[in-house]
Protein backbone atom coordinates (compact mmCIF):
# COMPACT_ATOMS: atom_id res chain seq x y z
CA UNK A 1 0.00 0.00 0.00
CA UNK A 2 1.48 3.05 -1.01
CA UNK A 3 0.93 6.35 1.54
CA UNK A 4 0.26 9.35 0.20
CA UNK A 5 1.58 12.06 2.27
CA UNK A 6 -1.15 14.76 3.19
CA UNK A 7 0.14 18.79 1.82
CA UNK A 8 -2.42 21.72 2.33
CA UNK A 9 -2.86 24.95 0.43
CA UNK A 10 -0.05 25.81 2.51
CA UNK A 11 2.29 23.46 1.49
CA UNK A 12 1.12 24.13 -1.66
CA UNK A 13 2.01 28.09 -1.73
CA UNK A 14 5.25 27.05 -0.02
CA UNK A 15 6.42 25.15 -3.09
CA UNK A 16 5.17 27.58 -5.33
CA UNK A 17 7.63 30.29 -3.91
CA UNK A 18 10.56 27.89 -3.42
CA UNK A 19 10.27 26.76 -7.01
CA UNK A 20 10.48 30.27 -8.43
CA UNK A 21 13.49 30.82 -5.96
CA UNK A 22 14.77 28.49 -3.85
CA UNK A 23 16.70 31.00 -1.61
CA UNK A 24 13.60 32.87 -0.58
CA UNK A 25 13.67 33.47 2.87
CA UNK A 26 11.59 31.67 5.52
CA UNK A 27 10.63 34.74 6.71
CA UNK A 28 9.34 35.87 4.13
CA UNK A 29 7.85 32.98 3.10
CA UNK A 30 5.70 33.15 6.74
CA UNK A 31 5.33 36.91 6.36
CA UNK A 32 3.64 35.66 3.05
CA UNK A 33 1.20 33.43 4.34
CA UNK A 34 0.51 35.01 7.26
CA UNK A 35 2.64 31.97 9.98
CA UNK A 36 5.70 31.81 11.71
CA UNK A 37 8.92 31.56 10.41
CA UNK A 38 9.07 28.22 12.75
CA UNK A 39 6.01 26.49 11.16
CA UNK A 40 7.31 27.31 7.64
CA UNK A 41 10.50 25.60 8.70
CA UNK A 42 8.67 22.12 10.25
CA UNK A 43 6.55 22.34 6.85
CA UNK A 44 9.81 22.78 4.57
CA UNK A 45 11.11 19.68 6.65
CA UNK A 46 8.13 17.56 6.27
CA UNK A 47 8.12 18.20 2.84
CA UNK A 48 11.61 17.20 2.14
CA UNK A 49 11.42 14.09 4.36
CA UNK A 50 8.64 12.79 2.45
CA UNK A 51 10.24 13.08 -0.70
CA UNK A 52 8.20 16.10 -2.11
CA UNK A 53 10.93 18.76 -1.90
CA UNK A 54 13.66 16.29 -3.84
CA UNK A 55 16.04 18.52 -4.00
CA UNK A 56 17.21 22.44 -4.01
CA UNK A 57 18.79 23.51 -7.18
CA UNK A 58 19.34 26.66 -9.22
CA UNK A 59 18.58 27.10 -12.94
CA UNK A 60 21.52 28.30 -15.36
CA UNK A 61 22.43 29.33 -18.53
CA UNK A 62 25.65 30.32 -19.94
CA UNK A 63 26.27 32.15 -23.47
CA UNK A 64 29.20 29.75 -23.92
CA UNK A 65 26.77 26.60 -23.46
CA UNK A 66 24.04 24.54 -25.67
CA UNK A 67 21.81 22.52 -23.94
CA UNK A 68 19.68 19.98 -26.31
CA UNK A 69 16.04 17.92 -25.30
CA UNK A 70 16.73 14.44 -26.73
CA UNK A 71 13.80 12.41 -26.86
CA UNK A 72 13.46 8.18 -26.75
CA UNK A 73 12.31 5.44 -28.19
CA UNK A 74 12.83 2.16 -25.74
CA UNK A 75 12.49 -0.98 -26.54
CA UNK A 76 9.22 -2.88 -24.35
CA UNK A 77 11.44 -5.64 -23.33
CA UNK A 78 13.88 -3.75 -20.53
CA UNK A 79 11.82 -1.73 -18.60
CA UNK A 80 11.47 1.92 -19.07
CA UNK A 81 13.48 3.25 -15.68
CA UNK A 82 16.09 0.93 -15.84
CA UNK A 83 16.83 2.77 -19.36
CA UNK A 84 16.36 6.09 -17.62
CA UNK A 85 18.56 5.14 -14.72
CA UNK A 86 21.35 4.37 -17.17
CA UNK A 87 20.53 7.64 -19.27
CA UNK A 88 20.73 10.00 -15.94
CA UNK A 89 24.47 8.85 -15.34
CA UNK A 90 25.57 9.81 -18.64
CA UNK A 91 27.77 12.57 -18.63
CA UNK A 92 25.85 16.12 -19.73
CA UNK A 93 22.62 14.69 -18.97
CA UNK A 94 20.62 17.05 -16.44
CA UNK A 95 17.26 16.01 -15.85
CA UNK A 96 15.63 12.35 -17.40
CA UNK A 97 11.67 12.49 -17.33
CA UNK A 98 9.97 9.19 -18.44
CA UNK A 99 6.78 10.33 -20.26
CA UNK A 100 3.80 9.05 -22.05
CA UNK A 101 3.02 9.31 -26.26
CA UNK A 102 5.25 8.62 -28.80
CA UNK A 103 8.97 8.50 -26.81
CA UNK A 104 8.53 6.94 -23.64
CA UNK A 105 12.08 9.34 -21.92
CA UNK A 106 13.28 12.91 -22.51
CA UNK A 107 16.49 13.70 -21.45
CA UNK A 108 17.29 17.55 -21.33
CA UNK A 109 21.21 17.39 -22.32
CA UNK A 110 24.59 20.10 -22.03
CA UNK A 111 27.44 20.64 -23.42
CA UNK A 112 29.77 23.27 -24.30
CA UNK A 113 29.65 22.39 -28.04
CA UNK A 114 27.74 20.97 -30.86
CA UNK A 115 30.73 17.91 -30.42
CA UNK A 116 29.81 17.38 -26.90
CA UNK A 117 26.15 17.36 -27.38
CA UNK A 118 26.22 14.80 -30.04
CA UNK A 119 29.04 12.60 -28.13
CA UNK A 120 26.27 12.87 -25.48
CA UNK A 121 23.53 11.99 -27.71
CA UNK A 122 25.67 8.98 -29.15
CA UNK A 123 26.12 8.10 -25.42
CA UNK A 124 22.83 7.69 -25.03
CA UNK A 125 21.89 6.04 -28.13
CA UNK A 126 24.61 3.45 -27.23
CA UNK A 127 22.14 2.51 -23.87
CA UNK A 128 21.09 -1.10 -24.06
CA UNK A 129 17.26 -0.90 -24.30
CA UNK A 130 17.14 2.33 -26.86
CA UNK A 131 15.52 1.96 -29.77
CA UNK A 132 15.93 5.80 -31.49
CA UNK A 133 16.28 9.34 -30.76
CA UNK A 134 14.89 12.31 -31.91
CA UNK A 135 16.77 15.62 -30.69
CA UNK A 136 16.37 19.40 -30.69
CA UNK A 137 18.45 22.32 -29.97
CA UNK A 138 16.82 25.24 -27.19
CA UNK A 139 17.57 27.81 -28.27
CA UNK A 140 15.89 30.47 -25.45
CA UNK A 141 14.44 29.48 -22.22
CA UNK A 142 11.71 31.41 -20.63
CA UNK A 143 11.67 31.03 -16.94
CA UNK A 144 8.03 31.68 -14.91
CA UNK A 145 9.96 34.69 -12.29
CA UNK A 146 6.55 36.89 -11.84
Amino acid sequence: MIIIPEIDENDIKILEILRKNARTPYTSIAKELGISEAAVRKRISKLEKNGIIKRFTIDYELSSEIRAIVMVKSTPQIPTPEISKKIISIQGVEVVYETTGDYDIIAIIRGNSIASINKTIDEIRSVQGVVSTNSTIVLRTWLYTQ
